[in-house]
């Protein structure tokens, strides 16, 4: 059967979905159309019984209602998606049997099969499609629902998805998802949904269900996309491709993780899926060659930094053991410090917290890779500790290793850039002869950058082959942002190259330069000829440039030695934009500088000039990457002194890893550091650091890196990639500053976006100020000719046709997109003109139209439910308080005074006019009142009082209006008035009820005056249809803040 790929009727493409669910998707199970929740309970009873007739089980003796509600409360107790997947994938549920026909079990526990992720497609499993679910209003006065389609597998709702029509933002199907969470809809038997798909037929995502306490952040809504990262939007290849069954299937057993380190319930990727699928695949090929030694090299993946290595990692590693394809899977991590880390976001994935095995030291290691213990299956370990295992040569470590080699073991190294390439990695594989092993990195080694003549494939084997996902596709994804790099030169380049050629025509001044005129020819030639960076001619040979020839005491930060013109340059730099890009504090940066010394000296330089910059260093004590005396061990003991009083902290030099910790924690939001008690004089502005943190170390709170160091190749993606994390709004992009050698630094970060951007390196950067400002002004434009076209003057109402509505939402996202970018890279609303731009709209503009865009939000003063509008949650949640009441009580104070001084009327007819302007930035209803009062001025009715702003003017007689619905409502029903306004200040629609508040309102009703009030309106009805309209009048009056009625 052949499938429309457009649909202008919902309905049309239900149906077409869920025929091709069942013939292209193996759901075979049947379709259950128009089911309550009590009717898939009783499904679900069936499904159970049919697949627990065993005679330790429920033999002949189906379950009984009780025995379902055990299972009910089971879910009702867990309550969570993040738990409940637990729930799912834990095989059985037990209950207490209360069947009185089964004599056997009656008062014993049984313990029932509900799901295994193993039985796929086949045994018991059983899959099935729901159409228009019915939904029980679950939260007080909500009305009942209907979803569109539930996938249940053995009779669990597993699968909600929510379809529109075409020429239907996508946004449409998600957002009514989450209206449906937040009225408690997903509770009690439809809790058990794991997975929501919006889908419209030209685009779809899907995401896990975050529950009744998560948020929606439409960050983590994923399009599945090919192996060759395409997206996926048609609507039959999206779902042949994630909802087949196997996929389905294995999607909840083996791709979703509860993640208790963060607190969420995730999904994979499409690139984690095929990584993860690769390597298990890889591992089951290794069957019956396990004693063959030239299986070693199991292959790279090759996943940009910030895109889930470690879940994707963790995920292959559950898939392995669970599958019974290996004995032993080992995480190998790049370095001490990160091995804590490591086990820390293991155990977080893990359903069993004490499968993942840390070790602390090589025997502890050697122990857990000889245990036959499934429990000890698991392992994260160092490099450091594995290479260790083979220096012990007892025979006692020799008969280890030999027991060890007869198992089973698979290696996924993580960050396989870094310590993979010598002594250490050549010693592992010679003691493990027999194991396999895979890498995982964001910046792979390629022949360009080889490490010891080797590259990853060469230590590693091959890239897996449809695993690839490059820095590019992240960005173009949303996974991870791109950066905004700056180059910062702290000296004049013509002084730069001035001094070079008076260096190689060995001259001391230019006096001297001048004098002898072969040495002047050769000087001016070299100023003309001479370029700031060095390149390769075609013959291979290279050509230094200015930047070549400086000494290394042209950068150098050492005020002990005179060292500080370029330490105070970069220094003046970073003060003066810091609060602009730190958006006033909210974000962390990192500053890498160039050695030990350069570190400490920044630092107490920093300290004299801005106190109030809570900055601390973090170094590496035994590294020796400077020909110095300098005592390291004074200047980090000052520092950890500093850090102390500042954080209330005790560390010493001998715990300083610790405080390496502690630094970590807080610059990541994690525990302790989190929720209201992080206040902001306990947060780290700046960490200051040589090597340290600029790879494996991870924090959506840092947005800027201050590099004073020249870096080349994977380095500078890994260092950039520190800024790059998702956070949301306030946070677009990543910022780079980078000081030494400006223009060589230029040129290595051009090489190394290009070589490891994925053939995207045009997605890596973002626009600068300039660009982004003319784009922002040109939106601008676009919106004012919209407005213009529909004859609305000023913005002060929104157009009336709908099309015309749905672009205004499109190109306010993009204005407000494009605002949030430049406000990050310094726009301000007093400078008029940016890179030749005049600057159009104005502060004063840009919050009218947000108020026309939050009108919209509220439903516009349309009644059509289904309209194309795409419109961005937080967007509305932005707030225009200040800035109206502030502009507006401007332009109404002027009027007032030239009023007061008998102006002429032209010049009070244009104070006026300008405060009519200013009115577009109220809703409807207040420019309402904004007119009644000026109208009541002029009229002499209202005197003004100077103590008083025209927004309190305008909050006073909306509250008369308001005090007026209220007291004519209360009036015509006989309610409580006192009552109605209390109900009303608490602006609690969601929970109406609550104490029984709502009820005691109601029944202060006088029915008397309801019915006669009804009967008037529709005739002769009955008392019960009477009850409903008096209910759903009540209800509205209360949720929409009051409102006048027809007592006609």
């Amino acid at each position: 059967m052949s499938y429309k790929l457009s649909y202008n009727d919902e309905r049309d493409f239900e149906s077409d979905f869920v025929k091709y669910l069942e013939e292209c998707c193996g759901w075979k199970g049947g379709v259950i159309c128009y089911p309550t929740e009590q009717d898939l309970i009783r499904n679900w009873a069936n499904i159970l019984y049919n697949n627990n007739r065993d005679i330790d089980r429920l033999g002949n003796y189906p379950l009984t209602d009780g025995e379902m509600k055990q299972i009910l409360d089971q879910i009702k107790t867990q309550r969570t998606p993040f738990k409940l997947n637990s729930f799912v994938n834990g095989k059985s549920v037990s209950i207490l049997r209360d069947n009185p026909e089964d004599k056997v079990h009656l008062g014993k526990t049984v313990s029932l099969k509900i799901y295994d992720r193993q039985e796929v497609a086949g045994g018991k499993s059983c899959y099935q499609i729901v159409r228009q679910p019915k939904f029980e209003a679950k939260k007080d006065l909500f009305p009942e629902r209907r979803g569109d389609v539930m996938l249940l597998i053995n009779g669990m709702p597993l699968f909600h998805i929510e379809l529109k029509r075409s020429n239907v933002p996508l946004s449409k199907a998600f957002n009514q998802i989450k209206k449906y969470s937040e009225e408690g809809i997903f509770s009690g038997l439809f809790s058990l949904v794991q997975i929501f798909i919006a889908m419209t037929p030209e685009d779809a995502v899907y995401y896990t269900n975050p529950g009744p306490d998560g948020d929606f952040n439409p960050n983590f809504y994923f399009h599945w996309a090919d192996s060759d990262n395409v997206p996926i939007k048609e609507w039959q290849k999206f779902t042949g491709d994630l909802l087949h069954i196997p996929m389905a299937h294995q999607l909840i057993g083996f791709y979703t993780v509860p993640d208790k380190k963060d607190g969420v319930f995730k999904v994979l990727r499409s690139y984690q899926y095929y990584a993860v699928a690769a390597i298990a695949n890889k591992v089951q090929l290794r069957e019956g060659h396990w004693l063959e030694k030239n299986f070693q090299r199991g292959g790279f993946i090759w996943h940009t930094t910030g895109s889930g290595k470690t879940l994707t990692s963790f995920l292959a590693a559950k898939l392995i053991s669970t599958s019974k394809d290996a004995d032993k899977v080992v995480f190998l991590v790049d370095r001490t410090e990160l091995d804590t880390q490591s086990v820390k976001h293991y155990r977080g994935f893990a359903e069993d917290e004490d499968s993942v095995n840390d070790v602390k030291s090589t025997n502890g290691l050697i122990s857990k890779l000889v245990s036959d213990k499934d429990s000890e299956s698991l392992i994260v370990a160092s490099i450091q500790k594995l290479f260790r295992v083979f220096e012990d040569g007892s025979r006692k470590r020799q008969r280890d290793i030999e027991k060890i080699n007869k198992k089973r073991v698979v290696f996924i190294v993580d960050e396989c850039h870094r310590d993979t390439f010598g002594d250490m990695m050549h010693r592992i594989k010679l003691t493990f002869p027999y194991a396999i092993f895979f890498g995982f990195s964001g910046t792979p080694i390629k022949d360009e950058n080889k490490k010891k003549g080797c590259t990853s494939a060469d230590v590693f084997g091959d890239e897996l082959s449809g695993t690839r996902y490059a820095i590019g596709d992240g960005i173009r994804d949303g996974n991870v942002l791109g950066f905004d790099p700056y180059k910062c030169p702290t000296f004049d380049d013509l002084d730069v190259k001035s001094k070079v050629a008076l260096e190689m025509v060995h001259a001391g001044s230019l006096e001297e330069v001048n004098n002898d005129p072969i040495k002047s020819e050769r000087y001016y030639e070299l100023l003309q000829t001479l370029e700031m960076t060095g390149h390769y001619c075609d013959n291979g040979k290279y050509v230094k440039g200015a930047e070549d020839y400086l000494p290394i005491t042209q950068y150098e930060f050492n005020p002990k030695k005179g060292y500080t013109a370029h330490g105070y340059a970069v220094v003046d730099k970073i003060l003066k934009d810091y609060n602009i890009l730190s958006q006033n504090k909210k974000f962390h940066s990192i500053f890498a500088t160039s050695s030990i010394p350069e570190a400490i000296a920044y630092y107490k330089y920093i300290k004299t000039q801005n106190e109030s910059l809570k900055t601390t260093v973090l170094v590496d004590p035994s590294d020796n990457n400077e020909n110095t005396n300098y005592d390291k061990i004074e200047g980090i003991a000052e520092v950890i002194a500093d850090y102390n009083k500042t954080f209330k902290q005790s560390f010493k030099i001998s715990t300083y890893k610790d405080m390496k910790k502690d630094i970590s924690l807080r610059m990541s939001h994690e525990e302790p550091y989190i929720g209201r008690d992080f206040t902001a004089e306990k947060q780290l502005d700046m960490l200051i650091v040589v090597d340290q943190m600029l790879t494996g170390f991870d924090s959506k709170w840092v947005n800027v890196l201050y590099l004073d160091k020249v870096i080349q190749q994977e380095n500078i993606i890994q260092a950039f990639s520190r800024t790059n994390r998702i956070f949301g709004v306030g946070k677009p992009h990543g910022t780079i500053c980078y000081f030494r050698k400006p223009h060589s630094m230029e040129k290595y970060v051009y090489e190394a976006i290009e070589m490891y951007s994925g053939n995207k390196s045009y997605m890596v950067y973002v626009d600068k100020l300039d660009s982004n400002v003319k784009k922002f002004n040109n939106c601008y434009l676009e919106i004012k000719e919209l407005f213009e076209d529909e004859s609305i003057r000023d913005f002060s109402r929104l157009p009336e046709d709908i099309s015309a509505r749905a672009k205004f939402v499109m190109l306010f996202n993009r204005l407000n997109k494009l605002l949030e970018m430049i406000k990050v890279q310094g726009f301000n609303w007093k400078v008029k003109q940016y890179g030749g731009t005049n600057i159009e709209i104005t502060e004063e503009i840009y919050f009218a139209l947000l108020q026309r865009y939050k009108e919209l939000s509220r439903g516009g003063g349309s009644g059509v439910e289904d309209l194309p509008y795409d419109l961005n949650p937080h967007i509305s949640k932005i707030s225009t308080g200040k800035i109206d009441a502030d502009y507006m009580n401007s332009r109404f104070k002027k009027f007032m005074r030239l009023r007061h001084d008998a102006a002429g009327e032209q010049l009070i007819e244009q104070a006026k006019i300008e405060l009519f302007k200013s009115f577009a930035m109220l809703s409807d209803e207040e420019q309402e009142f904004a007119q009644i009062i000026i109208r009541d001025i002029q009229l002499g009715v209202l005197m003004p009082d100077e103590n008083k702003t025209f927004r309190d003017y305008i909050s006073e007689y909306m509250c008369k209006q308001k005090d007026g619905q209220i007291h004519r409502f209360a009036e015509l029903f006989g309610l409580d008035e006192i009552k109605l306004k209390e109900l009303l200040a608490l602006n609690a629609s969601s929970a109406l009820n609550e104490l029984g508040r709502y009820k005691y309102l109601k029944d202060t009703a006088d029915f008397e005056k309801v019915k006669e009030y009804f009967k008037k309106q529709y005739g002769e009805i009955s008392s019960f249809k009477i009850h409903n309209l008096f209910d759903e009048l009540l209800h509205r009056f209360i949720v929409l803040g009051g409102f006048d009625i027809n007592i006609d």
